[in-house]
């Protein structure tokens, strides 16, 4: 009973994304294209304003810049600014471009900054994927696996700089191949609170000790090759469409200061379909799997809960709350525009997270992490279908979290 429920959701994105990779190129004759919306923010700020949309303003390009300010468990209250430009390389009939960032304090004196890209050029012939982070922050670490429970956590504090870019080549429409480099250095690692034992006897120091890493220093260097493959009728808040992308990363030791050898495969298959002819209801689902094929990874290398690009996956969890060698994690969510204008929508969903260990001899399946949750939506920019969002959400043992961003989870 225990693996029936991430079984289930397994299996139900898988299903989804493979019965629907033969019609994901042309939509049936039946389909009608998404509903526009008329009202967004913006519009909203030019009426108050009395002020005209100015000629002048790019069609091709659209500027989303705003406050920041949100609650989860790994970062308590924090605020800053993030901002979001989206914008196309050719024609709108090609792949929409955008880049998100900002900087953020928290409740937990942390600073976490970042920037994000996914930029098509040359008429969607290149493609780059980037995910850069610079942070001086902390985190909650536990025993590994999908059994770990609260009271052995300890705090531990750490500056993380992480370049993970990746370039693609179109090889045919939708189709792309890449090749990358990853970086990721924790450094200045030290506990979180000096004055209490827990960092001596907690599950980081043994998983280092036992494996011949540093306490206070931990870097991997390596190189990635990537295939994607995206029908996405929008790659910031798709409607339709499918997403499957496999990434195979191998690190080595002394490569860019990494400190040891060890590979890992990472999957992402998203799958969008649409309830209404509109597209006003719709149904998206999302599966992740990041493996450790080899050798051994530093600690928080590891795969973890939130550990995706944007940290939006297992909502409901806090950032590195289950880790392991191997995890696999699926998600579906409901989403609905709930007036006429699409200014307004909804969404609700479900997820679930299992985790091996090979120290507590723990396979995947043998435990389970579900979450479920609810958000609101505000638009943006219509043109882009760039939402502010807010999500709340509920996992085991008590745990929740609270989430504003800039973005759809996936």
């Amino acid at each position: 009973m225990r693996s029936f429920l991430p079984a289930l959701v397994f299996a139900t994105a898988a299903s989804q994304l493979v019965c629907g990779v033969a019609s994901a190129q042309e939509p049936p004759p039946s389909e009608a294209p998404p509903a526009v919306a008329s009202l967004d923010v913006g519009d909203l700020w030019r009426l108050a304003r009395h002020k005209e949309q100015s000629d002048a303003d790019d069609p091709h390009r659209f500027l989303v810049f705003a406050p920041s300010i949100g609650s989860k468990p790994s970062t308590g209250l924090n605020g800053g600014f993030a901002g979001n430009v989206a914008f196309f390389s050719g024609d709108e009939a090609g792949h929409i471009s955008s880049i998100s960032g900002g900087v953020k304090v928290s409740q937990k004196k942390q600073t976490l900054s970042g920037v994000k890209l996914a930029v098509f050029f040359d008429d969607d012939q290149w493609f780059l994927l980037g995910d850069n982070r610079l942070s001086w922050t902390s985190q909650n670490t536990y025993a590994l696996g999908s059994r770990a429970v609260a009271p052995g956590s300890a705090n531990v504090k750490y500056d993380l700089l992480r370049l993970y870019e990746t370039a693609y080549r179109t090889i045919e429409p939708g189709l792309f191949v890449g090749l990358g480099v990853n970086v990721s250095q924790h450094s200045s690692i030290r506990p979180g609170d000096p004055t209490t034992p827990a960092f001596d006897q907690s599950a980081y120091l043994a998983y280092s000790r036992a494996n011949g890493f540093a306490g206070d220093l931990q870097r991997s260097g390596g190189t990635s090759v990537a295939l994607l493959y995206d029908t996405r009728d929008n790659a910031i808040n798709a409607s339709r469409g499918h997403l499957a992308s496999a990434t195979y990363r191998t690190f080595f030791d002394g490569f860019l200061g990494g400190d040891s050898s060890w590979q890992e495969l990472y999957l992402d298959l998203r799958a969008y379909k649409a309830l209404t002819r509109d597209a006003r209801q719709r149904v998206a689902f999302w599966f992740l799997g990041d493996l450790v094929t080899g050798g051994i990874a530093p600690f928080l290398d590891l795969p973890s809960t939130g550990g995706d690009t944007y940290g939006r996956s297992a909502r409901g969890y806090a950032e590195g709350r289950y880790r392991g060698e191997r995890l696999l994690y699926g998600e579906i969510e409901y989403r609905s525009t709930l007036t006429r204008n699409g200014l307004l929508g909804a969404v609700a969903f479900a997820n679930t997270t299992t985790v091996s260990s090979r120290q507590d001899n723990l396979s995947l399946f043998d435990a389970a992490d579900p979450a479920a949750g609810f958000g609101l939506r505000v638009l943006l920019n219509k043109r882009s279908r760039t939402n502010l969002c807010t999500d709340y959400a509920w996992g085991k043992a008590g745990a929740r979290a609270f989430y504003l961003s800039i973005q759809e989870a996936f």
